[in-house]
C-alpha cells in the first residue's frame, strides 16, 4: 500500500531559515527598545503561525533583556467577518478550525504586542483586536508581523515589520515554520484561492 505524500509548495523563497532568524532577532530588539517596561509587555500570537512566532520572540527578548514578556495566544475564528456559522444548513465554505485562546494574565495596564505571520487586508488584525478586548482592556496594542504584503482594506499599520513585500493579488505569501510545517521558510507562490487576512 502506498501513501500519498502531498507535493511541497512550489514558489520563490523570499526568506530562508537564516534570514527568518535574523528578522525575528531584529524585531525582538525593536520591541525591547520601544518598551522599556518589559514587565508590562505581553506577546500574543494569533493562531496558528503567530503563536510559535510569539514564542520565538519571547525567547529572544529574554536572552537579550534578561526578562521574558508574558506570552499568550488568541483565536479569531468567531471574530472574522468572513465566517458565517448558520444552524440547520450546510456551510457554503469549509469551516475554520477553532483553536485555543490562552491569556493567563490580566490585560489591564499592559502593552500587548499582537504577533502574526502575514499582514494583508488588515481584517485578521481587526478580528484579533476585537477578540483581545473581550478579555480586557490593555493600555496599548502594538502589532508585529513577519511580512507586510500590502493591499490593506482597513486602516491598520504594523509597529514592527520583518519584510515589506509588495505582492499582486495573483500571488500569496506562504509562511512555513518548523513548529507547524517542519521547515523554516517564507515563499512567494502563485495564488490559488487567496484567504482574506
Amino acid at each position: 500500500m502506498t501513501t500519498h505524500v502531498p507535493s511541497p509548495v512550489q514558489g520563490k523563497v523570499v526568506l530562508d531559515a537564516d534570514a527568518l532568524g535574523r528578522t525575528l532577532s531584529r524585531i525582538a530588539h525593536e520591541i525591547i527598545e520601544a518598551n522599556p517596561e518589559l514587565d508590562r509587555v505581553a506577546l500574543v500570537g494569533i493562531q496558528t503561525r503567530g503563536v510559535p512566532l510569539a514564542q520565538r520572540l519571547a525567547r529572544l527578548i529574554e536572552e537579550r533583556a534578561g526578562e521574558a514578556p508574558a506570552l499568550g495566544a488568541v483565536d479569531i475564528t468567531f471574530y472574522r467577518d468572513d465566517v458565517a456559522v448558520r444552524s440547520g444548513e450546510a456551510p457554503r465554505h469549509a469551516q475554520p478550525v477553532v483553536r485555543d485562546t490562552q491569556l493567563g494574565f490580566p490585560l489591564e495596564g499592559r502593552t500587548v504586542v499582537l504577533v502574526d505571520d502575514v499582514l494583508y487586508t488588515g481584517r485578521t488584525i481587526r478580528a484579533a483586536i476585537e477578540a483581545l478586548f473581550d478579555y480586557g482592556r490593555p493600555a496599548r496594542v502594538q502589532l508585529a508581523v513577519i511580512v507586510d504584503r500590502g493591499h490593506r482594506e482597513l486602516p491598520i499599520r504594523p509597529d514592527y515589520v520583518g519584510k515589506n513585500l509588495p505582492t499582486s493579488r495573483a500571488e500569496r505569501i506562504q509562511v512555513q515554520l518548523l513548529e507547524v510545517d517542519e521547515v523554516d521558510q517564507i515563499l512567494l507562490v502563485p495564488n490559488a484561492e487567496e484567504e482574506t487576512r
